[in-house]
């Protein structure tokens, strides 16, 4: 009986290497999409109940703390990446018992990550609100805020890493189940507590660290059932130095640049907080819808990346090209059309976070209008620089972002912005950053493609 419970996960893992690739990237990506929808229904969550309950100054400081969360977070989030890299690589070679170390390692990473992240998230909440000139309005909820979700960090740091190895494995069904479960208590928690206990913008936070910690504790649960020969031991969790360093190496340049790239979007934020209050009401809502057409094409990115790395640790090269132009075209025709729906509804939407909110929803549209509409180009970004790292190059990629993406928008902000001060003036830094860093990426892959095969001949 003990056996038939532990094999429960194993059963959902997936051979990527062989048999058609349209198919299984559907299979693939469809639970992928969908998990990241609800993952980011936890801050719609949040938004929408602190919105209609507590007023426009609660959203604002719910909202106005995103850019800040995702630059200290996404250090985690890259180097999740590099779990994932490994164990698809290890499973698609056939090694196992290598895939189980990279498990453990990944677990150990992921734990003290998180708290080590969360310690410095509280202390420096203040700090860095001050820093990016959040007005003093709303200056108290977002500190209040902040903090109580950086306590979850250890929670939220565990499940990006455990979801990464799952996927790597070709497991997407058990990801999207865990998100189901704690996001009905997520959306549970945040009326109870702000509409009963009227906890405001703590009720929110509490809400979403709850929900996180029950996710995270059922991924662990289903990593101890995968087969013996790579489920999750919880005596033998610890750092492999020779894992460590394989999960560095596409996981850190992954990690630093969604930092500074995070970095860039702060610059933008703070840019944005100097038009007022109501703007930026409209562009946290705006950006939360964007959001959910981001999450639907950053499936195609892992795919991407978990696609191509399982067969190059199978040795089948001749898949890659194909895995690339299925993603390719997916993912362009996933961000043209939601990003049409989500300019075309746009004021329907809006009215969902800002209900009666005229001059905040104006301001949300202009977002819409100019980055929405053209978010297919942010897709066709992301599948390149998937496939770079799904053949092991994270370094390339990196560079290639931060200079085509982070640099130019830094430049953009002191230079075009600075002489032309308007919003819309403001979010054209994002399609022109995409289309340069687009290019790159795609000399990037033909090189790496070809340097990678020329090491095995």
């Amino acid at each position: 009986m003990g056996k038939r419970k532990r094999r429960t996960c194993s059963q959902s893992t997936m051979d990527l290497t062989q048999g058609p690739l349209a198919g299984k990237l559907l299979i693939f990506t469809l639970p992928v999409m969908l998990a990241g929808i609800l993952q980011l229904l936890f801050n719609a969550a949040d938004i929408i109940v602190v919105g209609r309950l507590a007023g426009s100054n609660s959203l604002a400081a719910v909202g106005s703390n995103g850019a800040l969360i995702n630059l200290i977070v996404n250090l985690l989030v890259g180097l999740s990446v590099g779990s994932g890299v490994a164990a698809a690589y290890f499973y698609g070679a056939g090694e196992k018992e290598q895939v189980k170390e990279t498990i453990h390692t990944s677990v150990a990473i992921s734990l003290l990550g998180g708290v080590v992240t969360g310690i410095i998230g509280v202390i420096l909440s203040p700090i860095l609100l001050r820093l990016m000139g959040t007005p003093e309005s709303i200056l108290g909820l977002s500190q209040l805020y902040l903090r109580i979700y950086f306590l979850g960090m250890p929670a939220m740091s565990a499940y990006n890493f455990g979801s990464a190895i799952l996927r790597s494995l070709g497991d997407t069904k058990h990801p999207l189940l865990y998100l189901i479960i704690a996001g009905i208590v997520n959306i549970i928690l945040n009326v109870i507590l702000v509409a009963v206990f009227h906890l405001d913008v703590a009720g929110v936070a509490i809400a979403t660290v709850i929900s996180q910690t029950i996710s995270a504790v059922l991924l662990f649960r289903c990593l101890m059932r995968l087969e013996p020969e790579m489920c999750l031991e919880w005596r033998k969790v610890r750092i492999s130095k020779q894992k460590l360093i394989r999960i560095l190496r596409v996981g850190l340049p992954a990690g630093l640049q969604s930092t500074v790239f995070s970095f860039s979007n702060v610059l933008i934020q703070s840019s944005i907080n100097g038009f007022g209050e109501l703007a930026v009401a409209g562009n946290s809502a705006a950006g939360n819808i964007e959001g959910f057409i981001y999450i639907a094409m950053n499936s195609f990115y892992q795919a991407a990346q978990t696609f191509t790395s399982q067969n190059v640790g199978a040795r089948r090269f001749e898949r890659i090209n194909k895995v690339f132009l299925y993603c390719f075209l997916m993912v362009t025709a996933t961000g043209l059309v939601l990003g049409q729906a989500a300019y075309r509804m746009g004021n329907q939407l809006l009215g969902i976070y800002l209900p009666g909110n005229i001059a905040a929803i104006e301001y949300g549209m202009i977002r819409l209008s100019i980055i929405a509409s053209m978010y297919c180009l942010c897709g066709i970004m992301e599948v390149i620089s998937g496939e770079i790292r799904g053949m092991g190059e994270s370094v390339l990629p990196m560079i290639v972002s931060l200079v085509g993406s982070c640099v130019l928008r830094v430049i953009w902000i002191c230079t075009v912005f600075a002489a032309h001060h308007t919003l819309t003036v403001l979010y054209l830094s994002y399609p022109v950053s995409w289309i340069v860093t687009e290019f790159a990426h795609l000399m990037t892959y033909f090189y790496v493609k070809r340097r990678l095969i020329r090491s095995v001949l």
